[in-house]
C-alpha cells in the first residue's frame, strides 16, 4: 500500500508487478498442465469407447486451432475490460470444457466439450497473462515475462505424471474431472490478483517513480487497424507463422519416431520430458538475457537453434542424440514463445499490447494445428520423417532471415529493441 510522505508518494516496499507475475505463472501452469495431459488420457479413452486414434486426436486439433484463433478476441477483451474479468470467465469455461469431457461417449461430444468449450477457456491463458505482465514492466520486461511463462513449461513437466497416476488409480474419467475442477478453481483464485497495468494502482512500470506524462504514454498508441497494416507488424506475424507452423510436430510425432527406431515406448515418452525440461530453461534464460543483449540477438539464437534441433532429429537414431535434440528444441521453442510479448511491447507500446499479441497469436498460431497432420501425411507418402524434419528446419531458417529483416526495418526507424 502507498502512503503519502511529505506531500509525495513513497514507493511501496514490494512492487505489485511481481504479484501479477506470480498470478500469471499460476494460471499458465494450470492451463498448460491440463492441455499437455490430454495425451495421458487418450489410451484410456480409446480403449473404453473403442475409438480410433484419429477420432481421439481430432478434438485436440480442433482445440488448438480454436484457442489460437480466439486469442485475437481475448487480447482485445483484456485491453478493454482488464485481465481479471477475462481470466475469470476463461477459468469457468476451461473447467466446464475439460470437466464435461470426462462424460463423453461419442466423438462429436468431445469435439464440442474439448474442441470448442475448453478452447474458449484456454484462449484466455497465454495472451492475457503474458501481455498483462508486459504492461507492468519496461526495463525488466523480458525477465518478468520469462518467469510468468515458465509456468506453462512446468505444467508440462509436472501435471501429466500426476494425471497418469490418478488415471491408474481411479480411471480416466474421475481423474480428468478432478484435475479439471481443481485447475479451474485455482485459476479463479489467481485471477483476483491480475491487475491491468501499474497506472491502475498509481504506479509506473518496474516500480520506478511515475512520471507526470504516464497517462499520455498509455493514451498515445497507434490505432490497431492501422498498426496491422504496418511492415513491422506483418513481419512479426510472418516470423511466428513460419516457426509455429511446425512447433507441435515434436510433441505429436517424437514418441512414434522413437518407436520406429526401435527405442521403445518409455524412451519415446522421455523425449517429451526432455522437451519440457529444455522449455523451462529456454523460457527463463531467453527473457532475462534479452533484457541485456536485446530482443533481436536473442531471437537469432532461438531460431537458429530450432533449425539445428530439427536437423538433429533427422540425423540421430540413438536415445542420447535424440535427447540432446529434444532439449535444444524445447529450449528454442520456449525462448521464441517467451520473447513475443516483450518484442511486441517494445515495438508497439504498452497500451494495447494484449490486442497486438493476441492478433499475432491468432494469425500465426492457428495454422500450427495442421503441422502434425502434414507431417503424418509426409510420413505416409515417404515412409519416414526425414522430409518433414528437413522442411521444419528450413521454415525456421526462413523465420531467422525475416527476423534479421525486421531488425533492419526497426533500426532505420530508430526503434530497434
Amino acid at each position: 500500500m502507498i502512503r503519502p510522505m511529505g506531500g509525495a508518494q513513497a514507493r511501496p516496499a514490494r512492487f505489485y508487478g511481481w504479484v501479477v507475475v506470480g498470478a500469471a505463472f499460476a494460471v499458465l501452469f494450470l492451463a498448460y498442465g491440463l492441455q499437455f495431459s490430454y495425451g495421458v488420457f487418450v489410451t484410456g479413452l480409446a480403449a473404453e469407447l473403442g475409438w480410433s486414434r484419429a477420432e481421439t486426436v481430432l478434438p485436440y486439433s480442433i482445440y488448438v486451432f480454436c484457442y489460437s484463433a480466439l486469442s485475437a478476441a481475448t487480447g482485445r477483451a483484456t485491453d478493454r475490460f482488464g485481465p481479471r474479468q477475462v481470466i475469470t470467465l476463461g477459468a469457468v469455461l476451461l473447467g466446464i470444457g475439460w470437466g464435461t469431457s470426462a462424460l463423453v461417449h461419442e466423438p462429436w461430444q468431445l469435439n464440442l466439450t474439448l474442441g470448442v468449450v475448453a478452447a474458449l477457456g484456454m484462449s484466455v491463458a497465454w495472451v492475457p497473462c503474458n501481455a498483462t505482465v508486459a504492461r507492468w514492466f519496461t526495463r525488466r520486461r523480458g525477465a518478468a515475462v520469462a518467469i510468468a511463462s515458465t509456468g506453462g513449461s512446468l505444467g508440462n513437466l509436472l501435471v501429466p505424471p500426476l494425471a497418469g497416476f490418478l488415471m491408474a488409480t481411479w480411471g480416466w474419467r474421475p481423474a480428468l474431472a478432478v484435475i479439471a475442477v481443481v485447475a479451474a478453481f485455482s485459476m479463479l483464485l489467481a485471477a483476483r490478483y491480475m491487475v491491468r497495468d501499474p497506472e491502475s494502482l498509481g504506479l509506473h512500470p518496474d516500480g520506478d517513480d511515475m512520471p507526470a506524462d504516464a497517462p499520455q504514454i498509455l493514451a498515445g498508441a497507434q490505432p490497431l487497424p492501422q498498426l496491422r497494416r504496418n511492415l513491422p507488424f506483418l513481419l512479426v506475424v510472418a516470423i511466428y507463422f513460419f516457426t509455429w507452423l511446425v512447433v507441435f510436430v515434436p510433441f505429436v510425432h517424437l514418441p512414434a519416431y522413437a518407436g520406429d527406431l526401435g527405442l521403445g515406448t518409455t524412451a519415446g515418452a522421455s523425449l517429451l520430458s526432455a522437451v519440457g525440461l529444455g522449455g523451462v530453461v529456454g523460457r527463463l534464460s531467453s527473457g532475462v538475457v534479452s533484457d541485456y543483449v536485446g530482443r533481436f540477438p536473442a531471437l537469432y539464437v532461438t531460431f537458429a537453434l530450432q533449425a539445428v534441433s530439427f536437423v538433429a532429429f533427422g540425423a540421430f537414431d540413438d536415445l542420447g542424440g535424440l535427447w540432446l535434440a529434444a532439449l535444444a528444441f524445447g529450449f528454442s521453442y520456449g525462448g521464441g514463445v517467451t520473447l513475443l510479448p516483450p518484442l511486441c511491447g517494445d515495438l508497439f507500446g504498452r497500451a494495447q499490447v494484449a490486442s497486438v499479441v493476441g492478433s499475432v497469436f491468432a494469425i500465426a498460431g492457428a495454422p500450427a494445428a495442421i503441422g502434425p497432420w502434414v507431417t503424418g501425411w509426409l510420413y505416409d507418402v515417404t515412409g519416414g520423417y526425414a522430409g518433414a524434419f528437413a522442411g521444419a528446419a528450413a521454415l525456421n531458417v526462413l523465420a531467422l532471415v525475416l527476423t534479421i529483416v525486421l531488425a533492419m526495418v526497426t533500426r532505420r526507424a530508430g526503434a530497434a529493441p
